[in-house]
């Protein structure tokens, strides 16, 4: 919210000592934060004055372009004397000027900066020669002076100003308002109140001590119906005033005055009536729209939307609606989202003379959902979903219809339509000593009567006992603790003591925090540097490396997405470090090894999310309903290797970044949770096919690892031969053994037995190994693949794997005898399954 300070000094008194400054502080102490105070024309200096044009003579160059050599009357002070040219005429006093704007008239009062003057930007104003003149100054545009943005012709004047003639010599900036200061405040949402410059003089003139008088005190009356027909059919809207204002000059310009408001206040001029109503809404909290009334059929009827209505709203955007979308409607249908945007069939425009005016009060949550359904924010559906006033409308819509009638010629009808009441306030008790014992800070009684009093609060005392109803533009006092709140924000939360509250005695990391953080370190420790990202996803990124039927393709659907580029919840992690890699690699940054550990999201379940009330604790049948609309989450861990693992140097070579890291990755992370992976060769996207593994803990898939495609390396623009890693750890720690515990050493020796076995090339050598193992009995503690060959000694078509098999008794030394046979029974299992045979 930016707030001019001489607005605000409009509707309050503030000392005459307070600086603008200490209103910041002091404003920043009571809880909103001002992040910076903005000065207009503050970097202009010197002579700066109105200026009368005397008569110009436009003179074309020779790059085609037209100057205008002037004769400006800068008062008597400013002025050189008159003088006789050489040919007899007469040089009225004044000042020569070149100017290259075209929008300006012989008798027009413009903005002259003479000689001395310093624009924004450190521009100092010198005589200089320039088209073949003397140009003893210069005639300002806006944006020149650091007054806006406005750059298309210079300033030109009325000839008064609030009824102060406007006259040559006169300093210039006091009349464009210069020398105004802006603060720029980030109103936190509890505080809506504060979006309009009447919430701002209210807070400032509590933080100051000063009184308030609300210029919007006006009660509402009675409904009554002798204005426009308005009828209210939807339970979402409680009040709705109708003022009609007839006879509009459609030329009538705003004043200059509302028009600098308007600007210093972040919106653009547009019309009068568009700017009367903007200008009513800053100053009031309440949100107006005019309807221009000749294109009005019928009575306005506030009523929910019938799924397949569509909407045509002022952007010239068709929208289509849902019942869940609440509109203003005539005879003719929708004629505008209600607190969000009109619709185009009513638009006033410039042959407007009749206009109806709207101001109602809209439920916040109804207003939210439907702004952010349609991706169409406004300043008028900001403030409806922060909670607008509820008693307000009425003083709103006389205040915008007073000054259609004095700067637009109109009348205001006679007839005025005010439908439905505010709602009443809910009434809170709470004891005297409630915000002392929560904030741990000395409040006594009186304070808390005071300061929740001056805040427009109604307090009624009956001995500790406090009875509140807060005023109709705090729709955040609800429960006991906001008012708690309030009492904070007002004695300054700079005066609450800081207290670190004692820890309660603990048992320490839970089983899966200590596998995370486990699993965490011991990918770490191999050489990968961990990231994290946003849980976000778009649908493309997840068809460039799945096929058709994958599930990962089962994506849940944000309502309200950061940004509408990754509207999904993520499936897999991948995405997110192909992102990175890419980003690092056209940084130059190509030797990587990556990983992140986070939450992936499942196929919705299908089943609408209850909306619990914001106003009490959710049942817990609602908590069970929300339960059940959660989609399936896992935590999973994703890891990927580019370019090179180790570097060229004087050791020897660079080492090539492969498969055999990501699959380390994997079995590293099981490892350090007591668990042993196994792996066979497998065929998923977006993994090669032929350097592709899915891995396997205690006989269950738990996810894949190996060389990306080649295809989906060059349609994501990935280096060449880069891997990736993507597996489940939830499962692994759920079936951790114990994480941390120390496995028990047997003091008895191993034996070794080494077999080397002759097999099909077709045949997997993890299959080959697991059936040694099953072979091998209770006897074996490992078995591992050390060495493969091919060769012409065992003919075409076979290989040589060899095994290193490691035996241990649990309760003796084994003998010879005793691990020879194991391995026999080992290698017997083999062959009977494979055709195995033995070498010597």
């Amino acid at each position: 919210m930016k707030a001019p300070i001489s607005w605000l000094h409009d509707l309050v008194t503030l000392p005459e000592e307070l600086g603008t400054a200490r209103l910041a502080e002091a404003l920043t102490r009571a809880g909103l934060n001002v992040e910076r105070i903005e000065a207009i024309g503050g970097e202009v200096s010197g002579p700066v004055v109105v200026g009368r044009v005397l008569h110009f003579i436009p003179e074309k160059q020779k790059n085609g372009k037209t100057i205008n050599w002037c004769r400006v009357d800068v008062g008597p002070e400013h002025n050189e004397p008159e003088t006789t040219a050489e040919d007899g005429t007469v040089i009225p006093a004044g000042r020569g000027i070149v100017c290259g704007a075209h929008n300006f008239a012989e008798g027009d009062l413009v903005v002259v900066a003479l000689p001395g003057a310093v624009l924004p930007g450190d521009f100092a104003i010198a005589a200089r020669k320039t088209y073949g003149h003397v140009s003893d100054g210069m005639m300002c545009a806006v944006e020149e002076l650091g007054l806006g943005e406005d750059h298309a012709g210079i300033i030109v004047l009325p000839t008064e100003i609030d009824g102060v003639p406007v006259v040559p010599g006169m300093e210039a900036m006091p009349l464009l308002g210069g020398g105004d200061e802006v603060l720029d405040i980030d109103v936190t949402p509890d505080i809506g109140y504060c979006l309009s410059m009447r919430g701002l003089a209210r807070e400032a003139a509590q933080a100051t001590g000063v009184t308030f008088v609300d210029p919007y005190a006006v009660p509402m009356p009675e409904p009554k119906a002798d204005g426009h027909p308005v009828r209210i059919e939807s339970p979402n809207c409680s009040t709705f005033v109708a003022l009609t204002v007839t006879g509009i000059d459609p030329a009538a310009a705003s004043p200059d005055w509302m028009r600098q408001r308007l600007e210093r206040a972040g919106m653009r001029s547009i019309s009068l009536p568009v700017d009367v109503t903007n200008y009513v809404m800053l100053e009031s909290g309440q949100p107006l729209h005019a309807y221009d009334a000749d294109t009005l059929s019928g009575a306005i009827v506030v009523r929910q939307a019938t799924p397949g209505e569509t909407l045509v709203t002022l952007d010239d955007a068709s929208r289509e609606l849902v019942a869940d979308d609440m509109l203003i409607t005539d005879e003719s249908g929708p004629i505008g989202l209600a607190g969000v945007m009109g619709g185009q069939t009513t638009e006033v425009t410039e042959q407007t003379t009749s206009i109806v005016l709207e101001a109602a009060h809209f439920d916040p949550l109804a207003i939210g959902r439907t702004y952010r359904r349609h991706k169409l924010p406004s300043e008028a559906s900001r403030r409806f979903e922060r909670g607008v006033d509820v008693a307000v409308q009425y003083a709103a819509a006389r205040k915008a219809a007073d000054l259609l009638v004095r700067f637009g010629g109109g009348s205001l009808a006679e007839g005025e339509t005010v439908v439905g009441q505010a709602p009443p306030m809910p009434q809170q008790h709470i004891t005297a000593d409630l915000p002392a014992r929560i904030l741990g800070t000395a409040v006594s009684r009186e304070q808390v009567i005071e300061i929740l009093t001056t805040s427009g609060i109604k307090v009624t005392q009956l001995g500790d006992s406090l009875t509140l109803v807060p005023p109709t533009w705090r729709p955040d006092l609800v429960d006991p603790y906001d008012y708690v709140e309030e009492v904070g924000r007002k004695i300054g939360f700079d005066q609450i003591e800081s207290i670190l509250p004692t820890a309660p005695a603990g048992r320490g990391l839970s089983p899966a925090q200590q596998g995370r953080r486990t699993v965490r370190r011991a990918i770490a420790d191999l050489g990968f540097v961990e990231l994290i990202s946003l849980p976000f996803i778009s649908r493309d990124e997840v068809e460039q490396i799945t096929h058709e039927d994958d599930p990962r393709r089962n994506l849940v659907q944000l309502a309200n997405p950061l940004d509408d580029t990754h509207g999904c919840l993520r499936s897999t992690l991948l995405p997110g470090l192909f992102q990175a890699i890419k980003r690092n690699t056209s940084r130059s940054n190509d030797d990587l090894a990556l990983f992140e550990m986070g939450t992936i999201f499942g196929s919705g379940r299908g089943v609408a999310a209850p909306r619990p009330s914001v106003l009490d604790r959710p049942s817990d049948e609602e908590l069970a309903g929300l339960e059940a609309a959660l989609p399936e989450q896992a935590t999973a861990v994703a890891g990927v290797v580019s370019g090179n693992w180790l570097p060229a140097g004087w050791q020897g070579p660079a080492v090539r970044a492969d498969w055999t890291h990501v699959v380390a990755l994997a079995e590293e992370a099981a490892r350090a949770v007591g668990i042993t992976l196994t792996r066979k060769q497998a065929q998923v996207m977006p993994w090669h096919p032929g350097r592709c593994v899915e891995l396997f803990a205690n006989d269950r898939s738990i996810g894949v690892a190996g060389e990306l495609h080649p295809s989906v390396v060059k349609q994501l623009g990935l280096p060449e031969r880069t891997c990736a890693v993507e597996f489940d750890l939830g499962f692994l720690l759920e079936e951790a053994p114990g994480i941390g515990s120390i496995p028990s050493l047997s003091s008895f020796p191993l034996a070794k037995e080494d077999v080397a076995l002759v097999v099909d090339e077709s045949v997997p050598a993890e299959d080959l190994r697991r059936a040694l193992v099953e072979g091998a009995g209770e006897l074996l503690e490992s078995c591992e693949l050390f060495d493969i060959y091919r060769g012409p000694q065992i003919g075409e078509g076979k290989k040589s794997l060899a095994y290193s098999l490691h035996f241990r008794g649990a309760d003796k030394t084994l003998k010879d005898t005793e691990s020879a046979a194991a391995r026999d029974a080992a290698v017997a299992v083999a062959a009977e399954r494979f055709g195995a045979l033995q070498r010597a």
